[in-house]
């Protein structure tokens, strides 16, 4: 038998100061993304996820801010934008180097997966849900392939990670749920190491 046990405490005013400014930073981000969509309809975001090769096994490169928060490397469409330009574009302004005259040749393979958010919030789901009629973001992943060596420009604030796909699968608490997929969806490949 569970006993459930309520104790009240009353707290201080600086924690209620604390969660009443994220409250309003949360409902500001919501209105702001109603306002964007109200303007431009659906957001879509590409991703490019690139796989290398250390000690035999493969590795998804990933963005990595602080000790908690992984991205893949991609951004928004601009409005009219094809999906592969945008990404091309999106990764040159990333990992591309400034100080290098011609852009980077992205070799952008498949769509690996489609990932929906079906209202202003935070949750983002590999399907659209039944009682969903217009989503509100579209995020698609791309397999880009890497030629034999690459040189990146990382973002100030960001560290390169190269993170093995044993340590992704099954692991959303660590990458969150479209990462930790990467490892579902990278399975119709078979990897050739050269």
């Amino acid at each position: 038998m569970y006993f459930i046990t309520y104790v009240s405490i009353a707290p201080s005013p600086s924690v209620i100061t604390y969660c009443r400014f994220f409250a309003n930073c949360f409902t500001s981000l919501a209105f702001l993304y109603r306002e964007e969509y109200d303007k431009f309809g659906m957001r879509k975001t590409v991703e490019g996820v690139l796989i290398v090769h250390e000690h035999g096994l493969p590795h998804v490169l990933l963005l990595q801010l602080g000790t908690t928060f992984f991205k893949l490397p991609g951004g928004e469409l601009v409005a009219g934008e094809d999906e592969i330009d945008g990404l091309k574009r999106s990764m040159t302004e990333i990992l591309g180097r400034p100080e290098q005259g011609a852009e980077v040749d992205w070799v952008v393979e498949d769509c690996l997966g489609n990932w929906w958010r079906p209202n202003f919030e935070a949750p983002q789901y590999p399907y659209i849900p039944a009682h969903i009629t217009k989503p509100k973001e579209q995020r698609k992943l791309f397999l880009v392939q890497l030629g034999e060596k690459a040189n990146f420009a990382v973002p100030r604030n960001y560290k390169l990670v190269a993170a093995p796909l044993f340590e992704l699968y099954d692991n959303s608490p660590g990458y969150g749920p479209i990462i930790a997929s990467l490892p579902q969806l990278l399975s119709r490949f078979s990897f050739i190491y050269l």
